[in-house]
């Protein structure tokens, strides 16, 4: 199932996929630099994004158990000089998204900024005076300020930068020997170079600088340590047990601490998606069959997260229907403005839908992915998108107006409405 998003170079990397000490594939894909034609495998390191934020949050609470801090403690017992907007906004808040502050990384001027080093302060002083996005605790929107803030409110309370706490901690205490903080000025050997897919191909990512995602996407690992992190984790061997039910309790937008919990067709699924330039990656695990798929990717598109999707339900015992296994229907372009929009999901996300020459779906802010028509499916205008391996169905309404529809994404169902 890998295969035909390795031909159309939506994906190169390593994917590893384990039942308990049981390994069902372990195996490199593409190459990890393609000017010097090396290829990639397990032991290949990766940039892992926001996967990072689950070990931000261990952490976190590492230090409660220390009696160091609270997650119900506000913000600015750590942050005195913390503005005035941020008063009723607990760490409990940025752990689970819902601060109400605004993702740094939407500002029109983080793409520029990004490409410069910055330290944790620099970072906090270009979040701070932004406005919330609303009431603290009120909603769940996902923002990597969060976990930027978070980074440096460890640094605060220990008096150590974030990347010696986390070796200190998680990485030399795990034996994770292939992870850690990437930098700047980092030779880090068999690292695999990030890519982009062009025009006529494959083209290099340009890099944002490594101090900006920091706590929030900071990290570098490869397949094999994570599945370490994994069996640790939930093998009660990192957090005091109940410590670990705060991580994977699932609040608003279905969001613990630094994972997603969400229920397959009844089973329980904890996971985390991880992007940066040229990079994009996916974990899960399903902790009563121990589970865990890890895809890490170094062509930044969606591919390991519809893959990552795939292979946990194949893992399950579950049926998947590859992209090339669908069929593709026509559409007029007549008929297409009536599902166009912006539909938000229950975490808070946005779909925006636009009826160009074939629909098409904004989920990155300004990359289109398109939409290919499926036909009726349970009696309702399908759409899928090749990108996710996701199909979306169309409800309509009494009126018969499309203002709903379903993601079937992964074995999971998700209810998308018109803003």
């Amino acid at each position: 199932m890998v295969v035909p998003y390795v031909t159309d170079n939506s994906f190169m990397g390593s994917i590893l996929v384990a039942r308990g000490k049981e390994i069902l594939l372990n195996k490199g894909y593409g190459k990890a630099n393609l000017d010097w034609d090396i290829s990639n495998a397990p032991d290949v390191r990766f940039r892992i994004g926001s996967i990072t934020k689950q070990f931000t949050a261990v952490l976190v609470l590492l230090l409660q158990q220390d009696g160091k801090l609270n997650v119900n403690d506000p913000v600015s017992k750590y942050l005195p000089d913390a503005p005035a907007s941020w008063k009723h906004i607990k760490l409990v808040n940025l752990l689970g998204h819902t601060s109400g502050i605004p993702d740094f990384t939407d500002d029109p001027r983080s793409v520029t900024w990004s490409m410069s080093t910055h330290t944790p302060a620099e970072e906090v002083n270009f979040i701070r005076d932004k406005p919330l996005d609303f009431e603290p605790g009120s909603k769940f929107s996902y923002s990597s300020s969060n976990y930027i803030l978070l980074g440096y409110i460890l640094e605060r309370v220990t008096g150590i930068s974030y990347g010696q706490l986390l070796r200190e901690r998680l990485i030399i205490p795990l034996g994770l020997s292939n992870t850690g903080m990437d930098a700047d000025d980092l030779i880090l050997h068999k690292r695999a170079s990030g890519y982009l897919v062009g025009i006529k191909g494959l083209v290099y990512a340009r890099s944002e600088s490594m101090s900006v995602p920091y706590a929030a996407g900071g990290m570098y690992s490869t397949t094999g340590d994570l599945l370490k992190w994994e069996h640790a984790l939930f093998g009660h061997k990192v957090l005091s047990d109940a410590s670990l039910k705060l991580l994977t309790t699932p609040g608003k937008g279905d969001y613990g601490f630094g994972l997603f919990i969400v229920k397959s067709k009844g089973v329980t699924v904890i996971f985390h998606n991880g992007g940066d330039a040229g990079f994009s990656a996916r974990l899960a695990y399903v902790p009563e069959r121990r589970i865990a798929v890890i895809v890490l990717g170094n062509v930044a598109t969606g591919s390991p997260q519809a893959m990552g999707d795939d292979l946990m339900q194949l893992a399950l015992g579950r049926k998947v229907t590859l992209p090339n296994e669908r069929k593709v229907l026509m559409i007029y372009a007549s008929e297409t403005p009536k599902f166009a929009g912006t539909y938000e999901l229950a975490d808070g996300s946005d779909f925006r839908l636009e009826a160009q020459a074939n629909m098409v779906v904004d989920t990155t802010g300004g990359v289109y992915w398109p939409l290919d028509y499926l036909g009726l499916q349970n009696e309702h205008p399908a759409f899928f998108l090749r990108e996710l391996n996701a199909v979306f169905e169309f409800i309509p309404d009494p009126n018969g107006a499309y203002t709903t529809f379903i993601f079937h994404r992964g074995g999971v169902d998700d209810l998308a409405k018109r803003k």
